[in-house]
């Protein structure tokens, strides 16, 4: 590789690492091209991957800020998902490529400047995807201010049924219900 394209190489890998919500660090070795072209179907526009070499990577990382956490995994054939969406649901895609296809060995990564674990990956990739634990949280907190509203509501509504049992009760009791005081008219 020339100079220049080494230049074009890391500024391209650092921008990508700068513009990604995270990056997961792939050993590819084994997969065929039609396997890796099946790959960059199923992440979909929420990821790009992208095989890369090490030495670059490993200055494109450091420019970026991510060396700590990335220059140890950088061995043997590697390949980055970087995504730019939903992490969720790029590592659960990875996570499924690689159960069906064995050849693919997610390394680890970083996602929003911290350092994950395959084991982390996977974890995350067990995770509902970012809207449906949206619409989780909206529907909660849209029941709790219907309960809210409920025992606002109720509060009303059981001081006059209390006021109202109260004047039952002396009524029974042979009390005469108090009345208002008659106004006074003035002769004059």
């Amino acid at each position: 590789m020339a100079r220049a394209d080494k230049t074009a190489a890391v500024a391209e890998l650092r921008s990508a690492f700068e513009s990604s919500s995270g990056a997961v660090l792939t050993e590819y070795r084994g997969l065929t091209v039609a396997q890796l072209s099946e790959l960059r179907r199923s992440l979909g526009d929420n990821a790009r991957f992208a095989v890369v070499k090490n030495t670059l990577t490993k200055i494109a990382a450091r420019e970026a800020g991510v060396a700590e956490e990335l220059e140890q995994l950088l061995q043997g054939p590697s390949a980055i998902a970087f995504v730019r969406g939903d992490v969720v649901e790029a590592a659960k895609g990875l996570r499924d490529f690689s159960k069906a296809n064995p050849d693919l060995v997610i390394k680890g990564g970083v996602v929003d400047g911290k350092p994950m674990t395959p084991d982390e990956i996977t974890k995350l990739a067990s995770l509902e995807s970012r809207e449906v634990l949206l619409a989780k949280l909206a529907g909660a907190m849209k029941a709790s201010m219907g309960n809210a509203a409920a025992a606002f509501n109720a509060l009303p509504v059981k001081a006059a049924q209390l006021a109202d049992a109260l004047r039952a009760k002396r009524e029974s009791e042979g009390e005469a219900p108090a009345e208002a005081p008659a106004a006074a008219s003035d002769e004059g």
